[in-house]
């Protein structure tokens, strides 16, 4: 294909800007802005603020019941589409400290790749994005079609405020189309689009029997032990086969089109060295089950973790007093996490009455057609900027909460992701690459080129 000339002098701005975008994102990353412990969230938002409406654009700070919205426009194209960029400006806690080779919030350049929290999810994507408009501004003095950038300040914790958010300000948020730059790319190395991002339940189990610890051959056998009852509660929620086998767990789960087993039969999978890198004899049953199969149109019911009595040093004798479980349940379309929830809570009155369920975050799945007449533009965007046709996933591994566009704006979202595949996010060291940065500043670029190319009429 060829690039226009009006795309090719925005490819130039960049690449002569290389140096100062790096130092920018830079100074973005080294600010704090940890959500789960309300760290720099209003110093960050304030800053970005001033970031975007020196850029031109039209920017507000939108207060919700908890973290502010971060909300830029720029609409002045007539007959042209606009297109919703999501990302979110809060970070995970940097915990555990001692894990990281270089401070978190000090950002750090090693081997081509920028270390520091938030630099991959999602500051250095969205940035990147925002150094794309800002290059067509500056070329150009306009952008090719109609933009509204929304960003969030609780991601990271769930996204708890972003439906009556949205809900609340539809007429601010009106678009044809939204876009999230978040996540890495594929594990090959080639850059991708989602189609649709599962959602999420995340909830307690809490057991107590007597009313404190006790000596396991005194009181053994007579007591119930209470990570007993969990254990015996979750194998009636999931059996060894690795189904899950809660009452009307299933029911309505929309099963993938044809179109989306053909896509996921073209990407591409080398299983021996995923099951090296990661030391693994097998994976998860059942074992017939295909692996994009698992990870784009099955749920799944994951044990986060396992707590209760003693677990330091050689031996304690001890019979528990009480035990948690946290779990997590990836849902796809159309399960309802309320309605999954009240499920779950129905199996355990029936199968352990004396377990307490305290419900924790929840986000809905979300789905547009691989058919979406904004497809091929997106393709082109990735193919005029990086020089290779993506991946078509039909459905993202992780959670966004692209349900607000879907299912309350009412329009496609797409997630491109910019980062690399390895980009630790959510662990120590997380990272981008350099390539990857730039890479994602020319496919922002390309994107709102390619948008621009559209009538209203034609989308």
């Amino acid at each position: 294909m060829t690039t226009s000339d009006t795309l090719i002098a925005v490819f130039e701005h960049i690449d002569a800007n290389r140096s100062p975008f790096l130092e920018r994102l830079i100074d973005y990353v080294r600010h704090p802005s940890i959500s789960a412990e309300n760290v720099g969230i209003e110093q960050v938002g304030a800053l970005l603020v001033e970031m975007l409406s020196s850029i031109g654009l039209e920017t507000s700070l939108m207060q919700t019941e908890g973290h502010p919205m971060v909300v830029a426009r720029w609409e002045k194209a007539p007959g042209k589409p606009t297109v919703l960029l999501y990302g979110h400006y809060d970070v995970q806690p940097a915990d555990p400290i001692d894990k990281w080779l270089s401070p978190p919030f000090e950002p750090t350049i090693r081997a081509g790749r920028l270390y520091a929290r938030g630099v991959g999810d999602n500051k250095g994507q969205h940035f990147a994005q925002i150094l794309a408009i800002e290059s067509h501004i500056k070329v150009h003095s306009a952008l090719p079609c109609n933009v509204i950038l929304l960003l969030e300040g609780e991601e990271e914790i769930g996204s708890p405020h972003i439906a009556a958010f949205v809900r609340a300000n539809k007429d601010k948020l009106e678009a044809d189309l939204a876009v999230t730059a978040d996540g890495p790319r594929h594990a090959s190395g080639a850059p991708m689009i989602k189609f649709r991002s599962r959602g999420v339940l995340s909830f307690e189990l809490r057991c107590r029997h007597a009313n404190s610890d006790l000596h396991s051959g005194n009181y053994g056998g007579v007591v119930p032990n209470p990570i007993w009852t969990l254990v015996h509660l979750l194998g009636t929620m999931k059996n060894a086969d690795g189904e899950i086998t809660i009452d009307g767990f299933h029911d309505g789960i929309e099963p993938p089109s044809s179109e989306e087993l053909a896509a996921v039969e073209r990407l591409p999978l080398d299983l021996e060295t995923f099951t090296r890198k990661l030391d693994l004899s097998r994976l998860d049953a059942p074992a017939e089950r295909s692996f994009y199969e698992r990870l784009c149109f099955r749920p799944t019911l994951t044990i986060n973790g396992f707590h209760g009595g003693y677990s330091g040093p050689g031996s304690k004798t001890v019979l528990p007093s009480e035990a948690v479980v946290k779990c997590d349940i990836r849902l796809v379309e159309a399960q309802d996490p309320h309605d999954i929830l009240r499920k779950v809570s129905a199996h355990v009155k029936q199968h352990a009455p004396e377990v307490e369920l305290i419900a924790l975050e929840n986000m809905s799945p979300s789905k547009t057609p691989i058919a979406s007449s904004f497809t091929a533009p997106l393709r082109r965007a990735f193919l005029a900027a990086q020089g290779e046709e993506p991946l078509l996933i039909p459905a993202g591994f992780g959670s966004l909460p692209n349900y607000v566009f879907t299912k309350i704006l009412g329009i496609p979202a797409f997630d491109t992701p910019y980062a690399n595949h390895d980009e630790a996010n959510h662990a120590p060291n997380e990272n981008l690459t350099l390539d990857c940065f730039y890479s994602g500043i020319r496919t922002g670029a390309a994107l709102l080129h390619e948008l621009g190319l559209l009538r209203l009429d034609e989308a």
